[in-house]
């Protein structure tokens, strides 16, 4: 299966059909195409509706995760419902089936890497942003269980590795990712993980028990030149 990675849309209210061209691309290109987060730029109703219009030029499946910008307005059940009437798959801590391969899909959480990873310890605001990016691993993990044996695609926006936000400045890496994900994943047999979020991140690394991890955020330089990237799965 030829897998197209894609993220970091930000649609905009005042964008006229901004994705129509390549998604027409890609449905020539691609078996499958996955949006890892940040589809729209602010979380509106608005820009959710613009891109359901661009997503009408698909012909192939398309599965997808939230990122924190369509979190932005407080619309996410709403901006959810329009992108699902329009033909996405939204994972949330949830699993999708094609052709027998499974993808697996949660926005994931920030919390930092490896020795620098924030600890659940002090002050109550500190424990709850711990909490928020536990609970997103374990919906991860959750997910996971649930597939059966074969191939599996896992979709996040936030990065479950170090190596992939390298290129945006250290003092925000905490913010970029957490390493809880790639723990998680790392429990079961998963064939590649796509995410977004960092822009000016890496392009792809590897999970500490050599799972590949392609960033596939649209500004992110790829081997192909284009703003996706191809992965046969």
């Amino acid at each position: 299966m030829r897998v197209a990675g894609l993220a970091d849309l930000h649609v905009t209210e005042t964008d006229k059909h901004p994705f129509r061209e390549l998604f027409s691309e890609i449905s020539g290109s691609a078996d499958v195409l996955t949006l890892c987060g940040d589809l729209t730029n602010l979380g509106t109703v608005k820009e959710a509706e613009i891109l359901a219009e661009d997503l009408a030029s698909l012909s192939i499946p398309v599965v997808g995760v939230l990122g924190n910008h369509d979190h932005e307005s407080d619309c996410v059940e709403k901006v959810s419902e329009i992108l699902r009437e329009a033909g996405l798959c939204l994972l949330d801590g949830t699993s999708t089936e094609i052709d027998e391969v499974a993808f697996v899909g949660t926005k994931g959480f920030a919390g930092g890497f490896g020795r620098f990873m924030l600890g659940s310890f002090g002050e109550a605001p500190i424990k709850s942003f711990v909490a928020e990016g536990v609970q997103e691993a374990l919906r991860l993990e959750n997910a996971l269980r649930r597939v059966r044996q074969g191939r599996v695609v896992v979709l996040l926006h936030y990065a479950p590795i170090v190596e992939t936000v390298m290129g945006e400045p250290p003092e925000i890496f905490p913010f970029l990712g957490s390493s809880r994900l790639a723990e998680t994943i790392g429990r079961f047999e998963v064939n590649v993980i796509l995410h977004g979020h960092a822009h000016r991140g890496a392009f792809e690394g590897k999970t500490p028990n050599g799972v590949p991890v392609f960033n596939c955020a649209r500004m992110i330089e790829k081997p192909a030149g284009r703003p996706y990237h191809l992965i046969e799965v």
